[in-house]
Order: structure tokens, then C-alpha cells, then sequence
């Protein structure tokens, strides 16, 4: 389809519409966009009697709602969408704004005036670009309007009065819907169709185009019009419609021949604290983590969270969703145990408030949202792993990822931040268990490498009320690290170092805490950093693992293997088993080597290291 290339620029970023109207939602969802669903609570309050025109007031209060949610969004996640829409519609008769009746008396007013007149539908549209800089929401707008003339029949009272009674007037902007029964009240129609329903979708794809698409210097030469939607051929060469980052990116300045000549020289480019032990943690959600590796989970969770069972229509209604799908939705949460259904409608079980609504205290929601925007876009490319044998951020990307966390987890702020939170969840979930796997009471000091958000760190100290723990990771990590610190006694045992693990001195410690970190790297680079972590250890140190362990015969460990094809598409590592591990602690002098299963996905290793 000649859109699909211009709705394709958006479809890899975080997209967010911050409308309630069903009418929006629909008319983008069918030109194929994906986004999320933020309804604003920008007051409607502008004077409209400082602006000069009725376009230039609804395209303000369109650029204040999508801003508010822009910033409500920053304000809560500390991430910035990478698009956020905003849209109002009002209706114009004699220089008069008409937006949403009140009641039924100003809807049959509103229609009274429109009765065998013309008037105009306005629709302002705002396209804000949100971008982190400096810890700070950037944001630039794009606006736009569009004008569709629209004249009633002549209408007699009651023919109003059976429409305003029909409840459709109610939150229309004035006071009638022309895809539906209102319909029957228009007599023509001059203009786009789709504006008058509450979103000019042709409009919205030119601008597209103006941001994304600039004119190549032939289309120029040929005076084709800039404000057009371009024939397909435009697209055949670009490169970045599935690229990262929030920003319109630029043509280069040559032909289509002229690049298919350089790319024949070779030059294409491409927690509050609280007393836990093992005892009293909940059971590990392993089923519940094969289900997010699934699908997406639904919101609802959050909106049911020590609420009172509610119906699906009530639960709908909030979320922008029809009744039928979110029933359907509901049901089949109901059916895997994540919900339960009464007659007075649908309640969270206690799976749902500790591990899916985000404020939990074991909450997933990072995780859930990592793998949404990254690791289901790059299964996408399994069929391209698989007969590769490499992963497919370069695919994902649409370049070629140099460094791979750096290009493709750390790209951003908000892209580090989102791994991160995925990171800071899970571990929380298994912490408690790595640190009593096996009894560390004889290391003073520890040194989590890669200890990212300091999770574990946290466990480690409250554990052992004399260790001193150190949490090692690239700058950028130790820089929003603070952000997962909860205040507590154990605060003033832990500390942070900033450094590259391949290329920089460890900190000195006793115990070296490995935690998810070899399987994300090929033999050469455990290699690598078995021996440097080997040379920071004195006779007698340890080396905690912890990883998700293959069978030796890699038959059985189904969770494993999983797990061990996810690092093919997503990293340069595989998972391994206890054997391929002690073989590889051995090479570097660590021996004495103990494992204990830790009762969820993973497996802790203990290692001493000996004298040469």
C-alpha cells in the first residue's frame, strides 16, 4: 500500500496518542499504526477569543494536550515517547466555535444552528518529537489543520430532538457524529471525509512526509508538490524506515543511481525496605515468565489493583477499548489464572498484584515492556538467526550494532533506562535466593560485576550486615543507578564504581558476583573476563555464577534452551551447562566449584580460587 511506507516510519517507535476518542483510534489502527492510548488531562480552558482564527485555537489546544501527556509520561518513567499525537476537533457556524454539548439542551441548540446551513469542521493536529537531553524533556512540534465544509438538511424539531435523545450528540463536537446517525442529518460534504469523523488521516501522512520525507533534488526538477503524498518509488530507497530514535531524519542529497553506484564501489552504508527470606518470598512465577515471553499483558492489571471486581464494559471505558475485545481479554487472563471472574466481574488474584501491576513489589512491568519494545521486534528476524547464526540488531536497528549494548540497550537514556527497569525486576525476583544459595558469611567485600541497578548488591548486604558490597558498570548505568535506590540500612553498605569490565581494574573484593552476565557473550570474551576477574583474585576468593543452566545433553532443560535461542537473536552468547562452566572456571584456577538450583529459572555456581 503507497501509505505503508509513511505509517512505516513510526512503527519501530514508542507511539502514543493522547486522545480518548474511539474515532481516532480507529481511523490510525487501520492505516496501520501502533500506539498507545494516553488520554490527556489538558483543561480545555483556552480563551477563544485570543485567537484570530478558529484552526489556530483548535491547533493549540492540540499541541497542549499532547504536550501534557508528553510530560506526565517523562514525569512518571523518566522516558520520553518517541511520538506523542495530539488531536481536537470543533465545529464552526457564523464565526461561532461549537465544540462538545454540555447536555442535551446545548446539543439540540448546537444542531439547531447547524440546520440547513454550511459550517466548517476543524481539526488541529500536534506531532511532538520528544528526545532526553541533559536529564531534560525536549520536545519539538510539528502542527497542522485541516478544513472540511459540511451543510444539514433542513431539520425539523423532532427529527432533533429523536437525535439528541439518542445519547450520540453527547461527546461529539457539535453535537453530531457523521459516521454514524448523524449522518443522516448531512446533506454534502467538501473536503476530507475522515476530519470530520475526528482525524484527517491524508493530512497527517503529508505531514509525515514533509518531516521524514524531504523532496530528492529530481523531484524538485520534476515540481512535484511537496504537500502530495509521493508515488512508492520515493521509499525504494531508504534505508532507516525501520530505524531507531525519535527524531525526522534527513534525505541524502544524491539519486537513487548515483547511491546504487556507490553501493557498487562498496560504500553503502548501513523498593521500600521490607524482612524477607526465603520462606516468605511468593513462589517464583515461572509459568508467568514463559507467559510474558509470550504476549503482552494487559494494563488492566494496574486498574484493578485493590479495586472492587469490575465488569468488562466498566474496565473498557477506561482504557479506550471496546467492550467485546476487553471481555475477551479478560476471559482468557481469567482462564490462565492471572484474573478471577465472578458475577461481579473481574478481580486480580494475588499473581496480579505482586508481579504484574507496577507498583508491585516484585513487579515485571520493566521486564514486560523490555521484551515489548525490543526482544519481540528481533524474533521477528528468528528465521534470519537461525540461518545465520548471529544476532539481528543489525536488522532491528537497521544498522550494524559496533558495540552491541552500547547501540542497541544503551542507545538513549531511555532505552538504557528501559533495560535497566527489565534488569532491576527480575533481579529483585531471585535476589533473596542468590544471596542465601550458598553461605557467604567469610567474604568481607563483594564486587557485583555488571551489578547494573545494584539489586542484588541490596540482597547481599542485607544478608551479611558486615560485607561491603561494590557495584560495577559502564558510567552510564552508575548514572541512573540512584534512581533504584531505596532508603534503608543497608544504603551505607554499598557502593558504586563506574568502569568497562573488559577494559578496566575490577575493585578489589573477596567475592566476585557474576550475575547473568557470561551468557551474553561468545567463549573468546568469557575467556576474557574469567581471567581478568582470575587476576584481581588472592588464593582463597571467591567466584559466584549465576546463570540458567543447559543439561549436559541439552535435552531436558527446556527452559534453558529457550533461553539459549533468545541469546542467539538478541546477544553474541549462549547458555551453557554446569559441565561447559566448570571447564571454564577450571582454566582459570578456580576450583571447589559447588551448584545450587535456586527453585525458579536460575542456578547459582560457587568457586574458590586456588593457588597456581
Amino acid at each position: 500500500m503507497v501509505l505503508c511506507p509513511v505509517i512505516g516510519k513510526l512503527l519501530h517507535k514508542r507511539v502514543v496518542l493522547a486522545s480518548a476518542s474511539p474515532r481516532r483510534q480507529e481511523i490510525l489502527s487501520n492505516a496501520g499504526l501502533r500506539f498507545e492510548v494516553v488520554p490527556s488531562k489538558f483543561k480545555e480552558k483556552l480563551d477563544k477569543a485570543s485567537f484570530a482564527t478558529p484552526y489556530g485555537y483548535a491547533m493549540e489546544t492540540a499541541k497542549q494536550k499532547a504536550l501534557e501527556v508528553a510530560n506526565r509520561l517523562y514525569q512518571k518513567d523518566l522516558r520520553a515517547p518517541d511520538v506523542v499525537i495530539g488531536a481536537d476537533t470543533i465545529v464552526t457556524v457564523g464565526g461561532l466555535i461549537l465544540e462538545k454539548p454540555v447536555d442535551k439542551q446545548d446539543a439540540y441548540r448546537m444542531l439547531s444552528r447547524l440546520s440547513g446551513r454550511e459550517h466548517s469542521v476543524f481539526t488541529g493536529v500536534a506531532i511532538v518529537h520528544c528526545s532526553s537531553k541533559d536529564h531534560q524533556l525536549d520536545t519539538r512540534v510539528s502542527e497542522f489543520y485541516e478544513e472540511t465544509k459540511v451543510k444539514f438538511s433542513e431539520l425539523s424539531e423532532e427529527l432533533l430532538w429523536e437525535y439528541v435523545h439518542s445519547g450520540e450528540p453527547m461527546d461529539k463536537a457539535g453535537g453530531y457524529g457523521i459516521q454514524a446517525l448523524g449522518g443522516m442529518l448531512v446533506e454534502s460534504v467538501h473536503g476530507d471525509f475522515l476530519n470530520v469523523v475526528g482525524f484527517p488521516l491524508n493530512h497527517f501522512c503529508k505531514q509525515l512526509v514533509k518531516l521524514y520525507y524531504p523532496p530528492r533534488p529530481e523531484d524538485l526538477r520534476r515540481s512535484v508538490k511537496h504537500d502530495s503524498i509521493p508515488a512508492a518509488d520515493t521509499f525504494e530507497d531508504l534505508s532507516d524506515v525501520e530505524g531507531g530514535g525519535s527524531e525526522p531524519t534527513q534525505r541524502d542529497a544524491g539519486s537513487r543511481d548515483e547511491k546504487a553506484e556507490a553501493g557498487e564501489a562498496g560504500q553503502a552504508t548501513a523498593e521500600a525496605e521490607c524482612h524477607r527470606t526465603r520462606e516468605t518470598l511468593p513462589p517464583f512465577p515461572t509459568r508467568l515468565l514463559e507467559l510474558i515471553e509470550g504476549f503482552m499483558l494487559s494494563k488492566v492489571f494496574d486498574l484493578l489493583k485493590d479495586e472492587a471486581p469490575q465488569k468488562a464494559a466498566d474496565i473498557a471505558s477506561k482504557v479506550d477499548a471496546s467492550a467485546c475485545g476487553m471481555e475477551r481479554l479478560l476471559d482468557i487472563c481469567a482462564a490462565m489464572g492471572l484474573l478471577e471472574k465472578t458475577e461481579q466481574g473481574y478481580s486480580n488474584t494475588e499473581t496480579a498484584n505482586v508481579y504484574l501491576a507496577s507498583d508491585g513489589e516484585y513487579s515485571l512491568h520493566g521486564f514486560i515492556m523490555h521484551n515489548n519494545d525490543l526482544t519481540w521486534n528481533l524474533f521477528t528476524y528468528l528465521e534470519f538467526a537461525i540461518r545465520e547464526g548471529t544476532n539481528q540488531h543489525h536488522r532491528a536497528l537497521g544498522k550494524k550494532a559496533e558495540d552491541l549494548f552500547q547501540d542497541a540497550y544503551y542507545q538513549s537514556p531511555e532505552t538504557r533506562l528501559r533495560f535497566m527497569r527489565a534488569m532491576h525486576g527480575m533481579t529483585k525476583l531471585t535476589a533473596c535466593q542468590v544471596a542465601t544459595a550458598f553461605n557467604l558469611s567469610r567474604f568481607s567485600s563483594a564486587c557485583d560485576v555488571g551489578g547494573c541497578t545494584g539489586a542484588l548488591a541490596r540482597e547481599l548486604a542485607r544478608e551479611y550486615p558486615r560485607m561491603q558490597v561494590t557495584v560495577f558498570d559502564l558510567p552510564d548505568i552508575i548514572e541512573l543507578a540512584a534512581h533504584f535506590q531505596p532508603p534503608g540500612p543497608q544504603a551505607v553498605q554499598i557502593h558504586f564504581a563506574a568502569g568497562d569490565f573488559f577494559r578496566d581494574p575490577l575493585p578489589s573484593a573477596e567475592l566476585y558476583v557474576l550475575c547473568r552476565i557470561l551468557h551474553d557473550w561468545p567463549d573468546d570474551k568469557v575467556h576474557k573476563l574469567l581471567s581478568r576477574v582470575a587476576e584481581s583474585c588472592k588464593p582463597g576468593a571467591g567466584l559466584l555464577l549465576v546463570e540458567t543452566l543447559l543439561d549436559e545433553e541439552k535435552r531436558v532443560a527446556q527452559r534453558a534452551l529457550m533461553q539459549s535461542l533468545n541469546m542467539l537473536v538478541q546477544t553474541e552468547g549462549k547458555e551453557r551447562s554446569l559441565g561447559e562452566y566448570q571447564c571454564l572456571l577450571e582454566l582459570h584456577g578456580f576450583h571447589q566449584v559447588q551448584v545450587v538450583h535456586l527453585g525458579g529459572v536460575l542456578d547459582a555456581i560457587l568457586a574458590t580460587k586456588v593457588a597456581p
